[in-house]
């Protein structure tokens, strides 16, 4: 079996890694040809993820053209504010009236378009087309788990039962155990909308504000995600899940989080600039924030901790005002 990964960070390293140790002939697309190159001679990714070994059945081009074509599956996973411009760059070869136009496509990427407020699925629909061979997975999964083989569990989510469970059957392993859900909106707004309370636990961490500050974060955050979910036409149960509150807490608690990590330095005075220009990597959560906003202003909706992160990362908001205000809301009924 032939399978594209688009995208060669470290998501898309473990992915072609997993995958790779299922035996399948994997092809890696990656921005930077001095990354494919570096696949190609070492069998090693040497920006990211370093230490997963490839065997020779991994190649990798800066070429997409390359990749994608005559493929059985494609797993797209760009940064989710570089999907439209892969999805166009991808399109020639499996967009419609192409060969490709029927190749079943899963997207890792989690987020919300900014302008347009598409989920990651929204915009390879609009872009390629054939929206029934589109799929999403989501979970806790932080690639430095899995591209070890530590145990993980996560979902994949489609229109058709049928992709649904092609994708299942892709990923599963021994130690990768793979879920389906036909909630599609919900599994993709819970994959954006974690990140955001994950930047929010990272803020309360860097303050030193303790266990019972970061739980409560946790715990309303997912009544936020949910409450913005259900107005958007997701399933509350999806959040209840992998996708959901399974996500929350390894992306709030871990030490892998990149997102929980921006809070961190938001709280010591940091930027996001400067956060993304140390790590070279995309906190998804810093472009969910806004996008998010925007859908729960025009849903009518009150979401508390998506306006506070977004004032911290975007106006310049100090972070302890911002989390006494949030205690100091008026008294509810939870």
């Amino acid at each position: 079996m032939n399978v594209a990964v688009v995208g060669a960070g470290s998501w898309g390293s473990a992915i072609a890694w997993l995958l790779d140790n299922k035996d399948y002939n994997v092809r890696m697309w990656a921005r930077e040809p001095e990354i494919a190159e570096g696949i190609n001679a070492d069998h090693r990714n040497p920006r990211y993820l370093t230490h997963a070994q490839f065997s020779d059945r991994i190649s990798a081009s800066s070429d997409i053209g390359d990749v994608v074509t005559d493929v059985d599956a494609i797993v797209m996973v760009t940064p989710s504010v570089g999907v439209r411009a892969t999805a166009e760059q991808m399109k020639p070869f499996v967009g419609p009236g192409t060969t490709g136009e029927n190749t079943p496509i899963i997207i890792l990427s989690k987020g919300v378009e900014g302008q347009t407020s598409y989920l990651m699925t929204d915009i390879l629909q609009e872009v390629l087309g054939n929206p029934d061979r589109i799929a999403a997975l989501s979970g806790p999964n932080h690639a430095e788990e899995v591209g070890r083989g530590l145990p993980s569990a996560t979902t994949v989510a489609a229109n058709k039962p049928e992709v649904a469970a092609c994708f299942a059957d892709l990923f599963a392993t021994d130690f990768f155990r793979v879920y389906t859900n036909d909630d599609l909106i919900g599994v993709e707004l819970c994959g954006a909308g974690k990140n955001v309370v994950a930047i929010a636990c990272g803020v309360a961490d860097g303050l030193g504000l303790g266990d019972n500050a970061k739980a409560s974060l946790m715990t309303r955050g997912l009544a936020e995600m949910t409450r913005l979910g259900e107005a958007m036409g997701a399933h509350p149960k999806t959040y209840q899940g992998l996708a959901g509150m399974g996500d929350l807490i390894v992306t709030c608690t871990s030490q892998h989080s990149r997102n929980r990590a921006l809070g961190e330095q938001i709280a010591s005075g940091g930027s996001l600039e400067a956060f993304e220009n140390r790590t070279r990597m995309v906190a998804e959560g810093a472009q969910a924030c806004k996008s998010l906003k925007e859908l729960g202003d025009a849903k009518g909706l009150d979401l508390p901790l998506t306006t506070a992160v977004n004032s911290m990362l975007y106006e310049g908001a100090d972070p302890r005002a911002i989390l006494t205000e949030l205690m100091a809301r008026p008294q509810k009924a939870e």
